[in-house]
Formats: structure tokens, sequence, C-alpha cells
């Protein structure tokens, strides 16, 4: 008997043209590391006395469909999320092409999404996935990957595949060693973490149904969040924070003219930090940032990706 063992397990996913619909066609192969995406229906145990002392049986809960999918940063998959985070982008140029993501979008697309584990053979189609966040982590070493928090409006199971044979993209990473953080278009000096977290407050429409699926997810309020570590050499940052004035981040990634990444927060708000003195090591501060619609552009922030892929 086949065991199913994560090496073996593929993810296809495509664009929905209607909610909860999985198109029949256009899905593409996505590269990923780890994924939670499930349903889950929990038991209700019986309240109910006079029968002794032993329970009934429990009855079934409401089915939730949600999860995490853990991607790498690369130059052309990783446009699937922001597209999923943001809405499709506009696309200019001829080679490169260079895809803009804004904020503010009233409406997001849904996706549809195929977990296969084909030793069993188990095809776990998720209909209606909403990307409610996505967050990273920038450093000076190690893989770099990008958290996708979706809610699904629910689960098919089936024995076969359901995305019939996806496309391959082609896979090219970026690396911690190819970031860099500028504020105020100045690279940002003793940078030693950086954590970036976009959120869409997505706000799951639970009502009554016959198939204990969602009704949908509808975007709330968008936020931009995140933290920057710095080794304390001067006092620009803290500076910043006492006045309440706001700075400009970019967080960038490239791998020469054709291929790169840049992530701007347009507004960036800095808290007070509390600066330690741990020891007779280097004194770093931690930022705890926030980010808010800018006055020009008017937006909070703005995602780039410059790539050969003709359209998201």
């Amino acid at each position: 008997m086949a065991r199913a063992q994560g090496a073996r397990a593929q993810m296809a996913l495509a664009f929905e043209t209607v909610y909860g619909t999985a198109p029949a066609s256009g899905y593409k192969l996505m590269p990923f590391a780890r994924a939670t995406l499930g349903a889950e229906q929990p038991l209700q145990a019986s309240e109910l006395l006079g029968y002794g002392r032993d329970p009934l049986a429990p009855i079934k809960d409401a089915v939730t469909a949600d999860g995490e999918v853990v991607v790498p940063i690369d130059v052309e998959a990783f446009g699937y999320w922001l597209k999923a985070a943001f809405g499709a982008p506009a696309t200019s140029g001829t080679t490169p092409k260079t895809h803009t993501f804004q904020s503010g979008n009233w409406t997001l697309p849904s996706m549809a999404i195929e977990v296969a584990m084909p030793e069993v053979p188990r095809y776990a189609m998720y209909a209606g996935c909403m990307l409610d966040q996505l967050s990273w982590q920038m450093q000076r070493s190690g893989l770099l990957t990008a958290t996708a928090r979706l809610i699904a409006q629910g689960e098919a199971i089936a024995t076969v595949s359901a995305a019939g044979t996806p496309t391959a993209l082609g896979l090219q990473r970026f690396g911690h060693f190819n970031g860099t953080v500028k504020r105020n278009g100045t690279a940002l000096g003793n940078m030693v973490s950086a954590e970036i977290t976009y959120a869409n407050g997505l706000d799951r429409i639970e009502t009554i149904r016959a198939d204990g699926k969602i009704e949908g997810a509808d975007p709330g309020m968008a936020s931009l969040t995140g933290r920057i570590e710095v080794r304390f050499a001067d006092s620009t940052l803290v500076s910043q924070a006492i006045d309440g004035s706001p700075c400009e981040l970019e967080f960038v990634y490239s791998l020469g003219a054709n291929a790169s990444f840049t992530f701007t927060a347009h507004a960036v708000y800095l808290p007070i930090p509390r600066v330690e003195i741990a020891g007779p090591q280097g004194v770093q501060a931690s930022f705890d940032w926030q980010a808010a619609k800018a006055t020009s552009p008017a937006r909070m922030c703005t995602a780039t990706l410059v790539n050969t892929v003709t359209g998201y």
C-alpha cells in the first residue's frame, strides 16, 4: 500500500471566474515548501440527559476550510500570490515586463487550489480561496520564503485530478543575499532584520447553507505592519519616531535588470523604541512600524515584480 509523502505532493492554482467554482483548465503548478490548507469539521458532544452515564452520539459542527502555504519568493510564481493579495496588476513594457500591484482595491480575486497526493491517491480541491495575509522576513542568510494565509469556501476530495495537466513555471528564486532596504530612496544602514505583514482583513460570510460552506469572504480594512531591527548607530529612526513623521520604506530583491521584486510602503510610522543594553555586545533597537495611506501616491503600498511573464 502506497503511503503519502510530502516530496511527491503537488499544488496547482487557477483564478476563478465565479467565486467558489473551480475552473476546468488554466492551472499553474506552484512551488511550495509547506502547506496546512485543509478543511475540518469538529464534533459537538451531546448535552442530553436521561440516557444513562454513557453519552449519546456527537453531532457534526460547521465546516472550516483555511490554512497557510509557505512559498518561495521567486521571479515568476510569486506574482500569482501578489495578485491574490492586491488584485490584478498593471503590466507594462516589452522585455522585461513590469507588473505593478497596488493596495486599496475594493474587490479581490478568488482562486481554486488543488493539493495532490498522487500515491494514495488524494486530490483535494479548495475552491473560493481568498488571501487573507501575506508575510515574510528579511535577514542576512537562510532561505527566503513568504507565508500566505488563505480562507477557502470548502474542500472537495477526489481520486483523480480536476486540474488536468498544470503548466509548469520557471523557478528562479530570490535570496536574502539579493535583498536591500531603503528609507526615502537611500539604503538603510545597520539593518539586522525586517518583517513585513500585509493583511486584507477578510470577513467570513457564515450564512446558513445545506452544504456547510461559507457564502464568501469580503475584504475589510487592510493593514501593513512589520518590524525592523537595527544596530543602534545613529538617531535617524528615533528622531523620526519622536517627530511622528512618516517615511517611505522599500524592500528590494534584484537578480539583474530582468528579474526584481520591490515592495514599497509609502508612509511608514515608527514608534519610540526602548533601547536596552543587554551586555557588552552591540546595542540593537527594534521598531514595530505601521504603514498608512500616503498623500502621494494616494495608497498604502505598491509591489512591483519585473520578469518575462506576459501577464497575470
